[in-house]
């Protein structure tokens, strides 16, 4: 069976569903908000909060990082400046490490280059998430292997080839994989989240964990992936969608989040092992809505019961109407009150020649 196991919590095809709370740079910037937003997303039941960590300066080339970026979303002049603006330094995210474990949830971050991801494995990250467009990067995918922590790898953008060199750049180092399935469109339709890729990847990748990162706008398609087989789900989450930032309009919100966890909580319960079985629980509706065979009319001792002595009548506490073929053609041994039960014990066969076949079970 395939598992991880991220801060002592087992994450495998009997288990809940694992929930990260993607933060990203919902932020805006602030050791303040992010702490909110932490301990917003304890509050709801996620298991993790998850951050994205940059070193801007060898990320970009020189021409993107100082290209302008003018617009309502941006938090500077340049797009180097607005990254710079949202980025949370080292002692940030040791300050954020410190209040996640007072909380008791788990935090960790994804790694968009080399020098984030050895800030990273120097605070002790126990995971380590690799974006969409990081898929076709095979030297960070291994550098971040051997760092020797489970990773959470989104497949975006990516054609199954991709996501095969990706897996078998990564597991011969790290065999602590999560492949999901992702749409790195923000945010995406329902219709192009291609959610049956999931069942593709338990069958290609029966060693790894299947997860979905989730840019939909709605908590649904969450349940949806569940049943599919997805044990790890990644939203990004808001305390107000109405913030300034990209990400926050296809965001959770507080209220969201919660009642996806609720869902997906539920779920695991309510698919059940698969065997159709009555349960005690089903005892009292079903006696009140059941039916049973009774008398039509009056009917004397010695009468031969015919098809029309039968009426099927609630509650069901005699025996089933399917019984009514078999019962038919026998005797009664007395007399029967309309609407009284009619009982295997209360017939013998028509005569001594009756086929076994009219005999009770």
């Amino acid at each position: 069976m395939s598992e991880l196991v991220v801060d002592d919590v087992r994450i495998a095809e009997d288990s809940d569903c694992y929930v990260i709370a993607e933060v990203g740079h919902n932020h805006q910037g602030s050791l303040e908000k992010a702490k909110e937003l932490f301990r917003t997303a304890k509050e709801c039941g996620a298991d993790a909060v998850k951050l994205q960590k940059r070193d801007n300066r060898t990320l970009y080339t020189r021409a993107m990082y100082d290209m302008p970026y003018v617009h309502e979303n941006s938090f500077g002049p340049t797009y180097g400046a607005h990254r710079e603006a949202l980025e949370l330094g080292r002692e940030d995210y040791a300050e954020l490490q410190r209040y996640a474990k007072s909380l008791g949830i788990t935090m960790f971050a994804t790694a968009f280059d080399f020098a984030s991801a050895d800030v990273l494995a120097e605070l002790g990250m126990p995971a380590f998430k690799i974006a969409s467009g990081d898929l076709k990067n095979t030297p960070l995918l291994k550098y971040v292997a051997r760092l020797g922590k489970p990773m959470f790898v989104s497949t975006g953008g990516g054609e199954m080839a991709d996501v095969e060199r990706a897996h078998d750049a990564i597991l011969p180092i790290n065999p602590q994989l999560c492949i999901m399935q992702c749409t790195a469109s923000y945010p995406s339709e329902p219709e192009v989240m291609n959610l049956e890729v999931i069942r593709t990847y338990r069958e290609r990748f029966p060693e790894s964990v299947v997860g979905l990162s989730d840019h939909q706008n709605g908590i649904a398609m969450t349940v949806a992936a569940y049943v599919l087989g997805a044990r790890v789900v990644e939203k990004h989450f808001t305390l107000n969608r109405s913030w300034k930032g990209t990400d926050h309009p296809f965001s959770l919100e507080p209220i969201g989040l919660r009642k996806m966890v609720r869902d997906l909580r539920r779920l695991r319960g309510a698919l059940g092992d698969g065997v159709k079985r009555a349960l005690p629980i089903e005892a009292m509706p079903l006696h009140k809505m059941g039916k049973k065979l009774v008398a039509a009319k009056a009917l004397p001792a010695g009468h031969l019961l015919t098809p029309a002595d039968f009426a099927i009548k609630s509650p069901g506490d005699g025996v089933p109407p399917y019984e009514l073929e078999r019962m038919a053609g026998w005797r009664l041994v007395r007399a029967l009150a309309a609407d009284e039960n009619i009982t295997w014990e209360l017939l013998e066969p028509a005569s001594a020649s009756s086929p076994a076949a009219h005999e009770p079970a």
